[in-house]
C-alpha cells in the first residue's frame, strides 16, 4: 500500500483515479463543507503517510481551461460566505508542480478558495479578485483529515469562465479534464511529499 492517501470527492474522481493508480488507497469524501468536515474525522484515523486532495475544480481567469493542473500552494474559505476563516498551507507545492510538469501537462501553483455552491458567472469574478486561481468546494475542509501529516491538493480544472460547464461544447472540455485526472494519479502513483 502506498504512503499517499488519496481523498476524492466525487465517484467519478475516485473512479479515475483507482483507475490509473490501483494501489492507491482512495477515499471518496463526498462534495460540500459537510460531507467533507464528516471524511476528514474518517481520514485522520485512516493509515497513510500524507493527504492528498485530488480531482475536479473551477479554473477562475480567462488562462484557464478544462485539463489544466492547479497545485494548491494553500487553500482557503472564501471570505463573504458564513463559514469560520480558515486558511491551510499546502506541502511540497513547487515539487508536485515541477513533478507534473515533467510529465507534460501543463501545471500553475496558486490559491484554491472554498466554496459552498458551484460557483460560476459573475461569482467566479468575485473569487478570483480575492486573489484565488481556482475553486473547489472540499478541500480545506478535508485539511483536518491529515491530522499532522503532509497535506496537499492538486486540482484538474473542468471548466473556467471561456468553458462553463453549461455550454454545448463542455462534453468536450470535461472528456479533457478526465483524461488528465488520470494521467495526475498515474504520475503520483509513487509520490510522497515532504512536509
Amino acid at each position: 500500500m502506498s504512503e499517499l492517501l488519496i481523498a476524492a470527492p466525487l465517484r467519478i474522481e475516485a473512479a479515475l483515479i483507482s483507475s490509473a493508480a490501483r494501489h492507491l488507497a482512495v477515499h471518496k469524501t463526498g462534495m460540500g463543507p459537510a460531507h467533507s468536515r464528516a471524511a476528514a474525522q474518517a481520514l485522520a484515523r485512516a493509515p497513510g503517510g500524507a493527504l492528498l486532495v485530488l480531482g475536479f475544480c473551477g479554473g477562475l481567469d480567462a488562462e484557464s481551461a478544462p485539463g489544466e493542473v492547479i497545485v494548491a500552494d494553500t487553500v482557503g474559505t472564501a471570505d463573504d460566505e458564513d463559514h469560520a476563516p480558515e486558511r491551510v498551507a499546502c506541502a511540497d507545492a513547487d515539487g508536485l508542480a515541477a513533478r507534473l510538469r515533467t510529465r507534460g501537462l501543463k501545471v500553475r501553483s496558486g490559491e484554491i478558495v472554498c466554496v459552498s455552491k458551484i460557483a460560476v458567472g459573475e461569482r467566479r469574478a468575485q473569487l478570483l479578485a480575492s486573489g484565488a486561481l481556482a475553486v473547489d468546494m472540499e478541500s480545506v475542509w478535508l485539511a483536518a483529515g491529515a491530522a499532522g501529516r503532509p497535506f496537499a491538493v492538486v486540482r484538474v480544472v473542468l471548466d473556467s469562465p471561456s468553458h462553463e460547464l453549461l455550454r454545448p461544447q463542455a462534453s468536450v472540455g470535461a472528456l479533457r479534464a478526465a483524461q488528465v485526472l488520470r494521467r495526475v494519479a498515474g504520475a503520483l502513483h509513487d509520490y510522497s511529499p515532504a512536509g
